[in-house]
């Protein structure tokens, strides 16, 4: 694809396969987009694009049948994980958390979170990402630095605790005024920064880490900055087994949250695997959203119950999770994940099975429209309409993973891989382009990662085991 870019003030891309995600789902087989500044000036057919633009466009482009989708959305990521790929493989769950994640993320420097910012980065943008949720880490102000030159959309979270067994000495004295200052001050420094494509939101890591009085404090200073919250719900049995014992209530962590009204349409929670119909309700009545992370759940967490959610009216999108406990941050994977998870959670003992749950334009639903409604930013990006954004990516389907298509949407969900993504823009710049990533070099990156991992897990005191007779 030969373009200076889109620093132009009016670019026009035609003769591309155009995958919409707007209301009406259109698809355009010959469609033409134009492109001024950072947003969509207008969409249609490409004779009725060429013959209204081209006298007047700074930059022409053909996209030689492409298709151009809108950015994906990860609506669950730990971008401060990145450097901890590989140390919690094949582990159980308080193993994972005690032992590698909690003495990983308390080592870490804001110059570590940087670079695993980075590093994470380059791997969502290969994946066609443009916005991402963060799950949350140590150093928002890292994390921001990172964001800002990668050139990506993003809604930064610091993970919160103020209680709970097996917390590092350095976060043990954490209190809930405390916990709610740093986030205020984080919301000051680095909210709408970034050319407006940082928004910072509140965090709570989950419920057996955090006081009643932090859950509520939280839940009214995020309505005072009319700012989101991303917390991990009910991702165990054993969450919800606490929150009976401690809390008082009949089933678990879904329903002490709807007693306290913390349950409100500016709450992502994250995985959601472990609820009951009655609780799917209650999530539903308040309007909070869900990331459902395939992958993730498969390795430690269980089967989420996306399609009960999903027919009950509850806005579900699609994460990765961070690296320690899904090595892949491509969602991409993902999107191919959560169809046969979800077709394959419909497959009983009496030979019943339903190949039809959570289809193809579901799933890309999940990944597009639904992500931006998680992260409260659908007014501007999450499909391609006239007015919003110009969050896009360019896939070629012209290779063997993809060839042949007869369904644009089946073929993207269930045959594309990552090296069909071409190019990726976001708030009109091209953060990737013909593959290669703009505004970081990534050998340099790389090298850096490897460095501050290594030195990361010593200061950690983390070793990982030898599995394999090595000599």
């Amino acid at each position: 694809m030969e373009t200076n870019g889109s620093r132009n003030s009016l670019t026009v891309f035609h003769n591309a396969t155009i995958v919409t995600m707007d209301s009406d789902r259109r698809v355009f087989r010959n469609g033409g987009i134009v492109i001024e500044r950072d947003r969509i000036k207008c969409i249609g057919q490409s004779p009725q694009i060429l013959s209204q633009f081209s006298s007047v466009a700074d930059e022409i482009v053909d996209l030689h049948s492409q298709i151009l989708l809108p950015g994906f959305v990860n609506t669950h990521v730990h971008t401060s994980q990145q450097l901890g790929r590989g140390i919690a493989d094949d582990v159980d769950l308080v193993t994972w958390l005690h032992d590698r994640i909690w003495p990983y993320e308390s080592n870490m420097t804001e110059e570590d979170s940087y670079i695993s910012t980075l590093l994470c980065g380059i791997e969502l943008i290969h994946s066609g990402v443009t916005c991402f949720a963060e799950a949350g880490g140590q150093h928002v102000s890292g994390m921001a630095r990172a964001v800002e030159k990668l050139g990506l959309r993003a809604c930064l979270t610091k993970s919160i605790m103020d209680c709970g067994d097996g917390l590092p000495p350095s976060w043990a004295d954490q209190t809930a005024d405390v916990c709610i200052q740093s986030q205020k001050q984080l919301y000051k420094m680095h909210n709408n920064t970034a050319d407006g494509r940082i928004r910072v939101w509140f965090g709570i890591r989950q419920i057996m880490n955090s006081t009643d009085r932090l859950l509520i404090e939280t839940r009214d200073a995020a309505k005072d900055l009319e700012t989101g919250i991303h917390m991990h719900v009910a991702e165990i049995p054993y969450e919800n087994e606490v929150v009976k014992g401690t809390r008082s209530v009949e089933r678990g962590t879904v329903t002490f949250l709807d007693r306290i009204e913390f349950l409100r349409s500016n709450l992502l929670a994250a995985h959601t695997v472990w609820v009951d119909d009655t609780e799917i309700g209650f999530l539903a009545r308040a309007g909070v959203k869900v990331s459902h992370c395939p992958a993730a759940a498969m390795r430690m967490l269980g089967f989420a119950p996306v399609r009960e959610m999903l027919q009950s009216g509850i806005t579900v999108s699609l994460g990765t999770d961070g690296a320690p406990s899904n090595n892949r941050m491509s969602m991409v994977d993902e999107m191919y994940l959560a169809s046969l998870i979800n077709k394959g959670r419909e497959v009983h003992a009496n030979g019943t099975t339903d190949p039809t749950a959570l289809p193809a334009e579901t799933v890309l639903t999940m990944a597009t429209i639904n992500g931006a409604k998680t992260v409260l930013w659908d007014d501007e990006i999450g499909s391609l309409e006239v007015g919003k954004k110009a969050d896009l990516v360019v896939i070629d389907p012209n290779s063997w993973s993809m060839v042949p298509t007869h369904d644009s949407i089946s073929s993207l969900v269930y045959s594309m891989r990552t090296e069909n993504i071409v190019s990726v823009m976001c708030n009109g710049e091209w953060i990737m382009k013909d593959k290669k990533i703009v505004n970081v070099d990534e050998r340099e990156v790389i090298a850096l990662a490897k460095d501050a991992s290594a030195e990361l897990l010593i200061r950690a005191r983390i070793s990982i085991p030898n599995r394999m007779n090595f000599i």
